[in-house]
Formats: structure tokens, C-alpha cells, sequence
């Protein structure tokens, strides 16, 4: 019987990993190509400074939608559990993604064609913003209370593995067609890959079940017991009981967002139109950078487990902020190995920052919002941070000329983070930690259920 429960709770989180990898992948595709290809495709007939800060203000459309998609898929996984809703956001994301690669460009149909894509783009975001906050409730939920940590991470590594994906998708087609050829149909492709999500959503609807804990919440309501009850208007309630964690909870991801989204989308355009760069060297570093993350994001959840949620938070929060600097130091001298050498040590401490909030996110609110409350923290981060990052830091570079008010922004974003880490309560302290019957959290999400 135990063996067969491990056995299931393995597959759930290689289910969750590789679901939520496929669909950060349609999601970070956008980023490559807003860098890459769109300001040529949907934006021909500006400046390629134009164009860029045009197809960044596109990518950010997603990040608008995130928090609308959140508050949408929040209500309705705190009613109706957090599997139906985790898969119609994956399948929403499957259609947006391969319709991408469907659109024609501006010289085929003019202004239509900038408008068809932040269109689709707004219904990625959608999409995205309902799926994370479902697919680490149904690891960390269905998972003993002593290993929380460590399974959120499974949700959680999918960011990495999904830029992963998507970076090799784009170096395949980069290395493999000529200039001309990429941006005249090569581009596509990645777009056209989103397909294989399919048997992924198909298997999580036939063979996964909702988390214990919606379940027992399901149970409760049906014998009317009042202590425990499902929500009737989940996005009220937790705005009543937790704003402030909500907010705080978006703050615990300033740091780590800030500086993802400027190795990724915004080193791309800076290293190949500031620095004049190798695009495939760029994406190389990218690539393997988000390699040497994986080890960092599971360990960094294991220690949340064993030393409380907090500590490593503050760690990574303290790494991003003094590294602030060396960072673009390293990567202003334009040479790839010392490119590489910066981007991986950021990840690291990105690394050690994320992990354990999946969990702490999680244990901060009340089960019967609790899908509410993290979707609406995380989402919250998308759209002050991550959208608009690649944009702001086009502008900072291209209106000064320098790096250092981009660095002096990932320094207060990741204060903010350390911040908020040491204002929010533990929700794992030692008493918990020690105590074998103990569940995570609960000491501070009673007063709100």
C-alpha cells in the first residue's frame, strides 16, 4: 500500500514537472522571439530600437493578462479543485501558443497582424497565470507535510526546464536555416512544437486526482461541517483575511523575476544589438545557465524543509542584491565564457530564492483560498516585474547609455524580496519542524479557514 502511494506520488511529480515545463516553454518561446524575430515580423517599418521596445510591449501583454487568468482559475480551483482548472488553463496555452505560429506578418496583413498577437499573447497569459499556482497546489497538497518543500520544487523547476526547451527549439532552427529562412518561416516552428503538450493534458485528466486536501474540504462541505468549508467567493475572502500577505507574497518574488527576466529576454536583445554578440553564443549561455539551476531549486527546497522557508529566501535575496553589479561588469566585456560565468552565478542565487516558494506560498494561506491567495501573490509579481522588465531595461540602456541604473534596479528589486522575507512569519519554524504530527503552516492559515 505505502509503495503504491510513492509510486503514484513519483509520477505526480514528473506529471507536474514535465506539464508545467512544456507550458513555460509556450510561454518563454514568446520572450526569444520578441528578441529575436517579431520586431522584424509584426514591427518592419520602424527603427530596430522601435521595434524591440514594440515586441517587448507585446511580450508584456502576457503579464497583464496573468493576474486576470489567476483570479479566474483562483475562484474556481478553490470551488471546484485544483485538477480541472490546472488542465483547461494547459490546454488554453497548448491552442494560444500553436496559433502563434500560425499568424501572418505585418507585410502580409498590416496593422491585423500585431493586433492577432497580443491577442493570443493576452490568452497565454491567461493561461499561464491560472496553471502555477494549481500545479504546485497539487504537489505540495499531495505530499506529506515534511517534504512540502521538496516537492514544490518540482513545479518550480519547470521555469528553468521550459527556457530549456525552448532555447534549444530556437538554436535547432537558428543553426539549421539560413537568416532569410528563420525569420521568413523558421520562427514558427518552435510555436508548432506546443503540440506535443497534448498526451501530457490527456494523462492528467484521466489519471490524476485532486489534492487530499480539496478533497477533505469536498467531504467537510457535504456534512456540512462549518469549520472547514469551501468558499463561495474565495478571491473576497482571501483579499479580507490576507491582503497584506498577498502583497508581501508578490514582494518574495521581485528579486528572482527582476533578474530572470533580464537574463533571458533582455540580455538577447543587449548582447546582440548593444554588444554585437553572437545570438547563438547568447542563447548557448542561456541554455546552460538554466542547467546549473536544477540541483540549486531542489536543493533550496529541501533546506526549507529541514531549516524553515525563510532562511534560504533571505540568501538568495542577499546573493541577487551584491551581485547586482558584477553582473552586467561581466557581461559588458562581451566575452561569452565571462557572460556564462555571470549568468550562472545569478541563477544560482535565483535558485536558492525560489525554491521554497512553492511551499511557503502555500502554507501562508488558508486551504479554502489558498488558490487564490498564491495565484494572485505570484501573478501580482508578473505583471509589477516580470512583463514590463525586458522593456524597462531596453529603455534604461538605450536613454543612458549605461547598465547601472538596470543593476541599481535588480538591487531594490531584490531587497524588496529579502524585505518581505523577514516581515512574513515562518510558516515551518522549529516547533513544527519537530514535531512529527506537525503540518506546515497551519498555525497561521486556522485563523483565516
Amino acid at each position: 500500500m505505502a509503495r503504491g502511494m510513492a509510486v503514484t506520488h513519483r509520477k505526480l511529480l514528473a506529471v507536474g514537472l514535465i506539464g508545467s515545463s512544456i507550458e513555460w516553454y509556450d510561454f518563454f518561446l514568446y520572450s526569444t522571439a520578441a528578441a529575436l524575430a517579431f520586431p522584424k515580423i509584426f514591427f518592419p517599418n520602424v527603427t530596430p530600437l522601435t521595434g524591440t521596445l514594440l515586441a517587448f510591449s507585446t511580450f508584456w501583454a502576457g503579464f497583464l493578462a496573468r493576474p486576470v487568468g489567476g483570479v479566474i482559475a483562483g475562484h474556481f480551483g478553490d470551488r471546484y479543485g485544483r485538477k480541472p482548472v490546472v488542465t483547461f488553463c494547459l490546454w488554453l496555452m497548448t491552442g494560444s501558443t500553436f496559433l502563434i505560429g500560425c499568424l501572418p506578418g505585418a507585410a502580409a496583413v498590416g496593422a491585423l497582424a500585431p493586433i492577432l498577437l497580443v491577442t493570443l499573447r493576452f490568452i497565454q497569459g491567461l493561461a499561464c497565470g491560472g496553471q502555477w499556482g494549481g500545479i504546485v497546489l497539487l504537489l505540495t497538497e499531495s505530499t506529506g507535510p515534511k517534504r512540502r518543500g521538496f516537492a514544490g520544487t518540482f513545479g518550480l523547476m519547470s521555469v528553468p526546464f521550459g527556457s530549456i526547451l525552448g532555447t534549444l527549439v530556437f538554436l535547432a532552427a537558428t543553426a539549421t536555416l539560413s537568416n532569410e529562412q528563420f525569420l521568413s518561416w523558421g520562427w514558427r516552428i518552435p510555436f508548432f512544437c506546443s503540440a506535443v503538450m497534448a498526451p501530457v493534458v490527456i494523462y492528467i485528466q484521466r489519471k490524476v486526482e485532486d489534492t487530499p486536501e480539496f478533497r477533505a474540504l469536498t467531504e467537510q462541505a457535504d456534512a456540512k461541517v462549518t469549520q472547514r468549508r469551501i468558499a463561495e467567493a474565495p478571491l473576497t475572502e482571501v483579499f479580507k483575511s490576507s491582503w497584506r500577505r498577498i502583497l508581501m507574497g508578490a514582494g518574495l518574488l521581485a528579486g528572482t523575476n527582476a533578474l530572470f527576466y533580464i537574463s533571458t529576454a533582455g540580455l538577447l536583445s543587449y548582447g546582440t544589438v548593444e554588444l554585437g554578440m553572437s545570438r547563438d553564443g547568447l542563447l548557448i549561455c542561456s541554455l546552460l545557465s538554466s542547467v546549473a539551476t536544477f540541483g540549486f531549486i531542489c536543493w533550496s527546497g529541501h533546506l526549507s524543509d529541514r531549516f524553515g522557508r525563510r532562511m534560504p529566501i533571505v540568501l538568495g535575496g542577499l546573493g541577487v542584491l551584491i551581485w547586482a553589479f558584477p553582473y552586467f561588469w561581466l557581461i559588458n566585456t562581451a566575452s561569452l565564457v565571462l557572460v556564462f560565468f555571470s549568468v550562472t552565478i545569478a541563477a544560482t542565487f535565483q535558485s536558492i530564492l525560489y525554491g521554497p516558494l512553492a511551499a511557503y506560498l502555500a502554507e501562508l494561506f488558508a486551504p479554502n483560498v489558498r488558490y487564490s491567495g498564491v495565484s494572485m501573490a505570484y501573478q501580482l509579481a508578473a505583471i509589477t516585474i516580470s512583463g514590463g522588465t525586458p522593456a524597462l531595461t531596453t529603455f534604461l540602456i538605450a536613454s543612458t547609455g549605461s547598465t547601472v541604473l538596470v543593476s541599481v534596479y535588480i538591487a531594490l528589486s531584490a531587497a524588496v524580496t529579502v524585505l518581505c522575507a523577514w516581515k512574513l512569519p515562518e510558516t515551518n519554524p522549529a516547533s513544527v519542524r519537530a514535531d512529527p504530527t506537525a503540518v506546515p503552516g497551519t498555525q497561521l492559515t486556522s485563523a483565516a479557514s
